[in-house]
């Protein structure tokens, strides 16, 4: 299903480079392919807690990552390929 477009789609939230990287080594050991969790730890608008509790549930990475994704802006581009 295609996701509603926004005239004015809005950036993510800038994350600092330190906690960027320690974002995407949480969602590596989590299970996330590296491309998928760099892009994902780079969000600052995507709930790093309720990415992993899904994950934590038995939700692939990839369909927690569709779910939480911004609806103003495309999903992720490491889950293209899957949908």
């Amino acid at each position: 299903m295609a996701r509603p477009s926004s005239p004015h789609p809005r950036a993510p939230r800038d994350v600092p480079t330190d906690v960027l990287a320690w974002r995407s080594n949480v969602l590596q050991h989590a299970g996330c392919e590296p491309r998928l969790a760099w892009e994902l730890a780079g969000d600052g608008d995507i709930d790093l807690h309720d990415l992993l509790n899904l994950i934590d549930r038995g939700c692939p990475p990839h369909l927690a990552a569709r779910i939480l994704a911004p609806l103003d802006r495309p999903e992720p581009a490491a889950t293209d390929a899957l949908a």
